[in-house]
């Protein structure tokens, strides 16, 4: 691989496909990004609490932005491929042609909602959390995969005879990459299907059998970092490109900022967000919070502790519709966006939870919805835009609060990354209400750089010191004691106003 290297091919592609937008960035062999392209993506709402996409529009976007960046670079350079993506998601296909048999359900959608539900009363939640380490929640895969075979006649026969296949957006990529060869994921997207034993990193055959996925259907689990296949027959992409790394974003981009150091603490902020802490081994006694895997470098297991927020960016971006800001686009709308809060002492007492698609971590509540509460005669639209980035804050701080239950688990420093980490007035919210530095990356892709560096790890056999010196620099927000103190005040409004959603959302059958 070092000889590939030597005769110019020094560049691995990141693909990173995520809710909002598919985007190729060509990484050198120094961690700089050189070049990249993006392409927006849509979802559909069919109805009330589903959330779609077209899996032939996440791969033609895919396609098109390793295109343009093949061409800006030049195909002489390109060492490898990799892949970061969406979680949870889940996409199912014909294994003959690639044909969708559905749509690709989101990991925002709750249609399953109701299969999820049966499972807490038949008493699954203790089994199925000792050994996936996941809540039953519909923002799981294995009930998603279950709804897309229900849906197609014979969907079960099907998929047991090898018919169907069933998988997250990192295998749906991969099959269209290597022209229906490769078959397989990593093991942290498998960790996130809820079909995966932690223990033993395969299938499990006793959630396989309550969710109803036949093992047939599902994709071979690599590690993270290492050989997946290689191009072939893609118009516009060279042939024997080989993809050397797939994971999902959020685990990504905690690759990205530290490499998984102990201790570390990572908020990816986007449609939705993802707080994670690695740490060494499973641990499934801490019920608000998910445990993951990390990643799996090729060399070992990387365990985290995550939260999973369904409505962060998403929320502002709700908030900032139905209050006329859209028609302000890039940085008029990041301006406004930042310009808006501050211009306002507070939010007049208003508070926002964005449980537009039911509540996540810590909450796990798939029927609670969204309340506006607080509202008085002098709320104006700056009020409730600051009410929306205030929402993003105290569902980060109460995952971090949910965390302090492991009793490894210390905070010196929270890394961020994501969109709407490039709103400052946002990061120094975040600063003060947690009392602690606020560390964002000067990067914006870094989903896509910690996948390249796994990439990379294999491409170039490179040790951890070797990796430590290609991660980003970070930029700093520290705290305001005074304020933080305020905050914590604050705080308990917002938690008011959780409950109150939370209560509300038990009258709902």
């Amino acid at each position: 691989m070092a000889e590939a290297q030597s005769a110019g091919k020094d560049l691995i592609i990141a693909l990173d496909e995520g809710t909002s937008n598919a985007k190729a960035v060509a990484i050198d062999a120094q961690g700089r990004v050189i070049a990249q392209s993006s392409r927006p993506l849509q979802v559909q709402t069919p109805q009330a609490g589903w959330v779609e996409q077209r899996g032939e529009v996440l791969i033609d976007a895919t396609l098109t932005v390793l295109r343009e960046v093949i061409e800006n670079v030049g195909v002489g350079r390109i060492a490898a491929l990799a892949i970061s993506n969406q979680r949870e998601t889940a996409m199912g296909w014909v294994r003959a042609d690639g044909e969708p048999i559905g749509p690709a359900i989101t990991w925002q959608c709750s249609r399953s909602a109701a299969f999820c539900e049966q499972l807490r009363r038949d008493h699954q939640e203790s089994i199925i959390r000792d050994v996936t380490g996941l809540p039953i929640a519909p923002l799981f895969s294995g009930s998603k995969m279950r709804w897309l075979l229900d849906s197609i006649p014979n969907g079960f026969a099907r998929a047991a005879a090898g018919e169907v296949c069933l998988g997250t957006v990192d295998a749906w990529l991969l099959w269209h990459l290597t022209a229906g060869s490769a078959f397989r994921c990593d093991t942290s997207n498998a960790a996130r299907t809820q079909l995966l034993n932690l223990h033993s990193g395969d299938w499990d055959d006793e959630m396989l059998r309550l969710f109803g996925i036949p093992r047939q259907a599902l994709p071979e689990i690599c590690p993270s970092s290492g050989w997946f296949g290689e191009t072939k027959g893609v118009a516009g992409v060279p042939d024997g490109l080989p993809i050397l790394a797939m994971i999902g974003d959020s685990h990504a981009a905690l690759y990205g900022h530290g490499l998984g150091e102990a201790g570390a603490v990572k908020a990816t902020y986007g449609t939705g967000s993802s707080v994670m802490a690695p740490i060494p081994q499973p641990e499934s006694s801490i019920v608000q919070l998910a445990t993951t895997v990390a990643w799996h470098d090729g060399q070992r297991l990387i365990y985290g502790l995550e939260g999973n927020i369904p409505h962060t960016g998403d929320a502002v971006a709700w908030m900032a519709q139905i209050t006329g800001l859209t028609d302000g686009k890039g940085e008029t709308l990041a301006r406004a966006l930042t310009e808006l809060p501050a211009s306002v002492e507070s939010t007049l007492g208003v508070y926002f939870v964005p449980a537009l698609t039911g509540a996540g971590a810590p909450w796990w509540d798939d029927k609670a919805r969204g309340v506006i509460s607080g509202l008085s005669r002098g709320v104006d639209r700056a009020h409730l835009i600051r009410a929306a980035l205030e929402s993003i804050a105290y569902q980060i701080a109460d995952v971090i609060d949910a965390m302090r239950q492991h009793p490894d688990f210390h905070l010196s420093s929270l890394m961020v990354d994501g969109g709407p980490t490039r709103n400052p007035w946002l990061m120094q919210f975040q600063a003060d209400l947690l009392g602690c530095k606020v560390l964002r990356s000067n990067t914006p892709e870094l989903s896509a750089l910690g996948a390249g560096l796994l990439a990379r790890k294999a491409l170039d056999n490179l040790d951890h010191s070797q990796l430590w010196a290609l991660l980003p620099q970070h930029d700093v927000f520290s705290p305001d004691t005074e304020r933080h103190l305020a905050l914590q005040q604050q705080w308990l409004g917002w938690k008011a106003a959780v409950a109150s959603t939370l209560s509300q959302s038990k009258t709902i059958d």
